[in-house]
């Protein structure tokens, strides 16, 4: 019977599909877990090796946990709709609903490949009716709620209403962006536009005007990750500042909440230390400059009102609404030029480039409120109009930036605080005492805040309020392949959101989609479905991506439900995640938004958590190796030389002497961190490849290679090998190191895939792959099968009493394996499993009683290897729903322990003794051992060490 795991594989995936083996329901009386993974965006490349890291690790813990006697919910489906499958059909001419079709079958094959136990039976995908029907939904329900600060949760807007009616909003405590207070009375006399336009301050879900990254190429806004050095990531089109109207989310209401509840869920430091930073909640005061010579005044909001004397300009937002007042005749052309440049700079580089300092000084004054003294206005990239109010008191002195503007442009600096006294304090460090400051002087820092304060409040400047570095979310997208809006406007451009009955909104089947110019999406072009009765008109916008993902992990648990997002059984059953695994790369987009979501419907209600996912671990990136090719820059009479890597000192690889070429891989022998090399074979594919470079030399070790002629090199071999330089990288398309996980599941089988991208490092770190490696996991596999099979491949099992020693073996691995998926160290227990075949096969074990218990043991690791060799043991029914080994530790314990025998601390013998002999037996009793009494004879014993279950050592002089 030799191991064949590629049939073997085939044969039980097929059962597994046959017989629902991983079906599951929440009519059950069994305790629920719920593992998820982030599910992918399928594009047209398909898995490579990287991938499934994260979804072998969830599927190891969903199957450890079902046969640990939990209801395991471990479901799977696709992030469909998005910019990337709408840009590959503009490109290619093939719809986006086609190839994203095509995309999710090639994943699903490549997802069986490797014998994952989703509950297929669930799966979602955001781009069917069926499933955004309720995305749209939520969002309706978003529209349709403001966030009442006072009862802190999502209230109907109805009650916002009946409220303005009575007493206007004077008393209302809401997260809006409404500016102008108004009475009962004035609310009752505002026309049915104006009073819309006054709740769209409040809604949840609301339109605006606000700053955006346009893009024109791309016919569409696009996020700030998507954005880089002021072109778009993908296809490298300019990309601009640009006022549009757009949906938001105001995600800001729920600050608090997502800060504070972090505190409630077992995440990572750093994964909670990023999304409270992205929150950064911050208390200070909001106050007002005056401008001299105007009636007009700056809003700004601080969080150091204390250092309000060393106010020595003030920097507004190139965007910001005064900028066009502000800016005198004489700084115009210079303001002008400066907003021309900040067009084309993304909101994350203006933030995170510290280094190159801009700015245009507007000619106009604002007035320090305490020093009277006019200061100068500034604009300045690295003030963001949406962030705060858009406008900033520099204290130069005291921040960072704000120094660094000011030396550039020659700008005042007073010192208001003094930090001799606190070694080490930096700029941002709120300690210190207060210098020229008047008033302040002499008083600590905090002390100096909190009596400004009050200042500001008693002298009617301002008030104390909260705010965040969290912004609303954009969530307009100018593009087709998205879910459309449930919204409807009137003929006075009232936006109306659509009837849950009359859900979906299905998206229209288009030939032109590509997008247009100007702002304009391209789903303005379906006329007829624009266009409804009575004038009316539909959104022509599109969600972004992350819709969708916002909430499909509740979707998971009643996925066919056309009535509900999920029933409340369902719901209340499987109540949260209790295992999510996934990228760092989502930590404060998509987590952040699923986070608000989740608590939206637990203000409604209809979620029993208040937080979505309970447990979250990032897992690492599995990292390519780029093998590069040492090219000479200085062509060898008007030809390329390639050079192998070993001839390269390491002076010359430094300097400027080479250049890099990344090389396929696949034309690579030895792939991997040490070794790899080109042969004639692999050069001549190399050449296919790169035509370009048919006639170059290839010099390697022995050989020179050129036109496919070899030449020994003088007193080598020549044979030919031209060693290249390997280096950790991305795995990328872009730099030809992709690994198709296909191929090696081809050659070693799913079961050894699995195991060795485990077996690469602990799940939470990056770690690069190099092939040398697998073929130590298939050695380990073939032996395990080798434990149930003899020399002549026969099956070999016995049903004899297993030794004591061999019921340790097994029990020491059940008690490591277990307490490792615990703490999800799965590298680990693939070493505990190597050692224990070895050990077991040292003793010759083939007793039923132990093998049968490691094949429960394995299951969650080589689950089609286990499924073959439970059915051969005799077993009905599935491996995956028995049990997992339980640990006893009787078969731990030791009865008797080898003792080193030291001699003034070097060992010289071993003993053994009974487990339970007490010191003083044993220092007796190794004293009258005849290999002792060798190295003692004629020597005084001046006394006997014995650490219990450890050592002895005997102290002798002479």
């Amino acid at each position: 019977m030799e191991y064949k795991p590629r049939e073997i594989e085939k044969k039980w995936r097929a059962y597994w599909n046959k017989h629902k083996v991983y079906k599951v329901s929440h009519q059950s009386d069994r305790p629920k877990f719920y593992v998820l993974d982030m599910f992918p965006y399928p594009s047209g490349a398909g898995l490579h090796v990287g991938h499934p890291l994260g979804y072998i690790a969830s599927d190891i813990y969903a199957r450890y946990k079902r046969l640990k006697g939990f209801n395991v919910l471990h479901p799977m489906g696709y992030d469909a709709f998005g910019l990337p499958a709408e840009q590959y059909a503009i490109t290619t001419g093939v719809h986006p609903a086609k190839s994203t079709a095509e995309n999710i079958a090639r994943y699903r094959e490549q997802l069986d490949n490797l014998g994952f136990s989703f509950d297929w039976d669930r799966e979602v995908r955001t781009c069917e009716p069926s499933y955004y029907k309720w995305t749209q939904w939520i969002f309706a329900e978003l529209f349709k709620h403001y966030y009442d600060k006072d009862l802190d949760k999502a209230t109907p807007i109805e009650t916002l209403v009946a409220r303005f009616e009575q007493e206007g909003n004077i008393k209302v405590n809401a997260a809006n962006s409404q500016d102008a207070v108004f009475s009962a009375a004035e609310w009752l006399a505002m026309n049915h536009k104006e009073q819309a336009d006054v709740l769209m301050n409040y809604r949840l879900a609301y339109k605006k005007a606000s700053y955006v990254n346009w893009c024109e190429a791309l016919g569409t806004v696009l996020a700030n990750d998507e954005v880089k050095d002021g072109v778009s990531e993908r296809g490298g089109h300019p990309v601009e500042r640009r006022a549009m109207m757009q949906w938001s989310l105001r995600i800001t209401a729920y600050g608090d909440r997502l800060l504070y509840d972090l505190d409630e869920i077992d995440w990572s430091d750093a994964m909670k230390r990023m999304q409270g930073n992205w929150i950064g909640r911050s208390v200070g005061a909001q106050m007002f400059f005056p401008i001299a010579g105007s009636d007009q005044k700056i809003e700004i909001f601080t969080t150091r009102p204390d250092t309000i004397f060393g106010a020595t300009y003030m920097v507004i937002a190139p965007e910001h609404d005064l900028v066009p007042s502000l800016t005198t005749p004489d700084q115009k052309e210079k303001v002008d030029a400066y907003l021309n440049y900040v067009k084309a700079r993304s909101e994350r580089e203006r933030m995170a480039d510290v280094k190159e300092v801009t700015g245009a000084f507007l000619g106009s004054y604002a007035v320090n409120p305490f020093t009277e003294e006019n200061i100068p206005i500034w604009i300045g990239e690295y003030v963001l109009k949406d962030y705060g109010t858009g406008a900033i008191m520099a204290v130069p002195s005291d921040d960072d930036r704000d120094d660094a503007f000011a030396r550039k442009f020659g700008l005042k600096i007073v010192e208001v605080v003094d930090k001799s006294n606190y070694p080490g304090s930096t700029r941002h460090d709120k300690e210190g005492h207060i210098i020229n400051s008047d008033f302040l002087n002499g008083m600590e820092v905090p002390a100096a805040i909190d009596e400004m304060l009050n200042r500001i409040e008693s002298m009617g400047l301002g008030k104390r309020q909260v705010n965040y570095k969290l912004r609303d979310a954009l969530f307009s997208r100018q593009r087709y392949w998205g879910e459309p809006f449930p919204v409807a406007y009137d003929t006075d451009g009232i936006a109306h959101a659509m009837d849950a009955a009359d859900l979906p909104l299905e998206l229209p089947d288009m030939d032109d989609f590509k997008p247009s110019t100007g702002g304009q999406a391209p789903l303005a072009r379906a006329i007829q479905w624009v266009n409804l009765p009575d004038g009316w008109s539909r959104e022509t916008d599109t969600m972004p991506g992350s819709a969708g993902s916002s909430w499909y992990f509740l979707r998971y648990m009643d996925p066919q439900n056309d009535q509900e997002f999920a029933s409340q059984d369902a719901v209340n059953y499987w109540q949260d995640v209790d295992l999510y695994i996934g990228g760092t790369e989502h930590a404060v987009g998509h987590l952040m938004y699923s986070r608000m979501w989740h608590k939206f419907l637990y203000d409604k209600g209809l979620v029993p958590t208040k937080e979505p996912f309970k447990k979250l671990i990032n897992q690492g990136m599995i990292q390519g190796v780029v093998e590069n090719l040492y090219m000479q820059k200085d062509k060898v009479n008007g030809v390329n030389r390639f050079i192998c890597a070993s001839l390269v000192s390491e002076e010359e690889a430094k300097g400027h002497k080479f250049t890099k070429l990344p090389v396929l891989v696949d034309y690579v022998s030895d792939y991997g961190l040490s070794s790899s090399y080109l042969n004639e074979e692999g050069i001549k594919q190399f050449i296919g490849w790169r035509p370009d470079y048919t006639h170059a030399i290839f010099e390697g070790q022995e050989a020179i290679l050129q036109n496919g002629t070899l030449t020994a090199k003088p007193g080598k071999s020549g044979a030919f090998s031209l060693i290249t330089q390997s280096e950790v990288g991305k795995m990328s398309k872009s730099l030809y190191n992709v690994i198709n996980p296909d191929d090696v599941v081809e050659q070693y089988g799913a079961d050894c895939f699995r195991m060795y991208e485990m077996f690469l490092g602990p799940i939470d770190q990056a770690k690069p792959w190099d092939t040398k490696g697998i073929s130590g996991v298939y050695n380990f596999l073939r032996k395990f099968w080798s434990l149930f099979i003899d020399k002549q491949g026969n099956w070999n099992v016995s049903d004899g009493e297993p030794s004591r020693e061999e019921l340790k073996i097994l029990h020491t691995a059940i008690r490591r394996i277990t307490e490792d998926i615990e703490r999800y160290s799965f590298n680990t227990c693939i070493s505990t499993f190597m050692i224990a075949t070895n050990d077991l096969q040292k003793a010759g074990c083939n007793k039923k009683a132990i093998l049968e218990e490691l094949v429960q043991l394995i299951a969650p690791f080589a689950p089609h290897l286990a499924e073959e060799l439970w059915h051969n043991l005799g077993k009905s029914g599935s491996v995956h729903h028995a049990n997992f080994p339980v640990l006893n530790e009787a078969y731990l314990v030791e009865d008797t322990i080898e003792y080193p025998v030291q001699i003034n601390g070097k060992v010289r013998t071993t003993a053994a003794f009974a487990a339970d002999t007490t010191p003083q037996v044993l220092e007796k009793a190794v004293l009258e051992l005849e290999a002792v009494q060798k190295w003692t004879e004629g020597k005084e014993v001046k006394k006997v060490i014995v650490v219990p279950k450890r050592m002895i050592n005997i102290v002798v002089v002479g």
